[in-house]
Formats: C-alpha cells, structure tokens, sequence
C-alpha cells in the first residue's frame, strides 16, 4: 500500500467543483442532480424496494411493488434530463480531483479521517466495517478505478461515520465504472462510470449513474430524511496482542495493549499502547470514547470503536472485534494520525494475544 497525505483541495481543477471557499467544507457541487435519491442515464428498474427521494431517468423507470415517497419522473422528462446532465459535469469533475491518500481494493477495517481517497483499481470488500471519523462538516472523496478501469463492489459490507449521522452530504464515491453493492449499508453519494446495483440493505445517499440503476429488495434515503442508527450500550473492552505489518500477509509485526470503558459521565476512559516494530511508530494514549458499532443476532457486541489522544498532536481510532475464546480469530485495526508518524492498518486478525468484551 502506498500512502501520502497532501493538504486537500489543493488543486484548481477541484476548486471549480465547490460550492464553497472554505476547503475544510466544501463539497461537489451536483446542481439540479443534488434533489434526486435515483438516477440512472439508461433505465431506473424498482423491485421490492423504498426510495425516499425523488427517482429518475431520461431513460425508462419501471416500480415493482416498490414505494418512493417523492416525485417520479418519467423517462425523457425535463427536470430528469436537466439532473442528468449535471450528474455528468459533476462526474467528469470528481474524477479529475487529485488523490491524497492511496487505499487498497478492501476497505473493511479502516477508520478514515477526511479526505481524499483513491483505489488505483476495483475495490471489492466483503463484510467488515469502514468508519469515517470527522464531524458533518468534513468531507471524504473516494475514486475507484483511478487508472482508468476499476468497480466498487460491497458483499455485507457497513460504512458508518464514527459520530453516528447518517447524513450522505459529505460522502463522495466516483467510480470509473459500476457499482454493486448487497445487503450492505452505506453512506453517500454514488457518481458511477456505468451502472449501478443495489440488493437488499441500507442505502443512505444517492445511487447516480451513467447507464442504469437496478434496486432489488433495498431501501434509499437521501440526506437529510434518515433517522439515526441504533446507538448500542458502549462496553468495556481488553486486550493485546500482535498483528503483521504492513499488509496482512506481512512477517513484519506490531504488538498492542489496551483497555477502554465507558466512565460514569458518559465519555469513556482507558489506555492504549502499540508499537510497530517495523516503522518505530511508537504510540501511548488514553480513551476518550468508545461505541459499539456492530452486533451478533442475539444483540451482543461483534466490532467496538475507540479512540483518544497519543499526545498534543496525536490522535488514533481503533477497530476491534471479539470472536471468542481461546481469541485466535479476534480481529484489530488502528488509524494514527499527526505525532510522530501516522499510519492506515486495516482490520485484520491478531497473533499471540485475545481481546475480550466485557459485559
């Protein structure tokens, strides 16, 4: 994995796609596109599916025991073919934004702080969490197929913003081609090269694409209309261990510690410490929040979040998952950012160690 971090927005090709000056702030401008929750170039086909939001195509729409609460338009309508076009200049705009920060096709695993991000090809994730860590004023811009060809495909795969909105505003994805995402749930706008399908699942954003956009058994929400996700009682949480570095694959390792709860005040406390053996990257910081972002069917914690400081100009988030005793499947992932370094790794399976969820 290559990574570089660059001051975004930086370009004056990007600085024509704002609506705003304020680079911290600004957004792809989607003109008339912006009030569409579908929006498909060739065709809309609705199966056993809800859109709230307004649905169109200069092509055909066809629903199927589908519900959209909002304006249908019918193929070659005006207002229809008027976002349509927008939805292209916005496109041809997104994709010659610069990349900062260079990912590899799976994303699962991975907190993210703003910016822009940047798959040089397909990007294929199955299960696991992305979780983007900022507030409703940032932005985070994903480009799949950068060098000219590349889909984005999500099997069981969640997208949550560490905050807990749900609000699509801010989140970008710009495909050189299709987008197929099932029984997922996702936050953002969708700007695909060709089409894109959704199949089962949350989708809250937008689905536009160039040819046409297919929903079977999915619900669509467009920002502004979602109403907040389930918020699990936080639980302490403990462990250590080690993982490979830098990919999963690496005999490269880094080793870890922590403990993390929720205190009586309603923040969190605790300690975490982790040393990358390969880079020197040493971190030791204390909790300062904590949140169960994903449960098992009976409702018991599966993936917590943490996060804290590691000093003035340090911060982490960290993604951990509880698979059982003896916790030779348990999972770990960290996000490091300013300090003495910073550092991308994904989720991935821990070595020599367990971690524990505590009721």
């Amino acid at each position: 994995m290559k990574i570089k971090y660059l001051t975004l927005l930086a370009s004056v090709g990007f600085a024509a796609l704002l609506g705003t000056a304020s680079t911290a702030n600004a957004q792809p401008v989607l003109g008339s596109a912006q009030r569409f929750a579908v929006l498909g170039g060739t065709a809309v086909t609705l199966t056993s599916s809800h859109v709230i939001g307004n649905v169109g195509s200069p092509g055909e729409v066809t629903l199927t025991t589908s519900t959209v609460d909002g304006t249908v338009y019918p193929a070659g309508d005006s207002v229809a073919v008027a976002a349509y076009a927008d939805f292209l200049s916005a496109y041809t705009a997104l994709g010659n934004v610069p990349c900062g920060t260079y990912l590899t096709g799976n994303l699962a695993g991975v907190v993210l702080p703003p910016g822009v991000y940047c798959v040089e090809a397909a990007s294929t994730t199955t299960g696991g969490v992305l979780t983007l860590a900022g507030s409703s004023t940032d932005t985070w811009i994903f480009k799949i197929g950068t060098l000219g060809t590349g889909a984005l495909t999500g099997t069981n795969f969640t997208v949550v913003m560490s905050n807990g909105e749900t609000c699509d505003n801010n989140v970008f994805w710009w495909t050189a081609e299709a987008a197929t995402l099932t029984d997922s749930t996702f936050i953002g706008s969708i700007l695909a090269g060709a089409a894109i399908t959704v199949t089962g699942g949350n989708f809250h954003g937008q689905a536009l694409a160039k040819a046409a956009v297919t929903l079977t058994g999915a619900d669509v929400e467009i920002c502004g209309t979602s109403t907040p996700p389930t918020q699990y009682p936080a639980v302490k949480v403990t462990g250590g261990g080690q993982i490979p570095v830098p990919d999963p694959v690496s005999t490269g390792q880094a080793t870890f510690g922590f403990n993390a709860q929720p205190d009586k005040k309603g923040g969190a406390k605790g300690n975490f410490n982790y040393v990358n053996h390969v880079t020197g990257l040493h971190v030791d910081g204390t909790v300062n929040y904590i949140q169960v972002i994903a449960v098992y069917p009976d409702l018991s914690a599966k993936t917590v979040l943490f996060s804290g400081t590691c000093g003035d100009t340090c911060s982490y988030t960290v993604i951990v998952e509880d698979h059982g005793e003896p916790g030779t499947s348990d999972e770990f992932g960290v996000t490091i950012i300013g300090g003495s370094g910073s550092e991308v790794t994904s989720q991935r399976v821990i070595s020599k160690g367990n971690i524990q969820f505590h009721k």
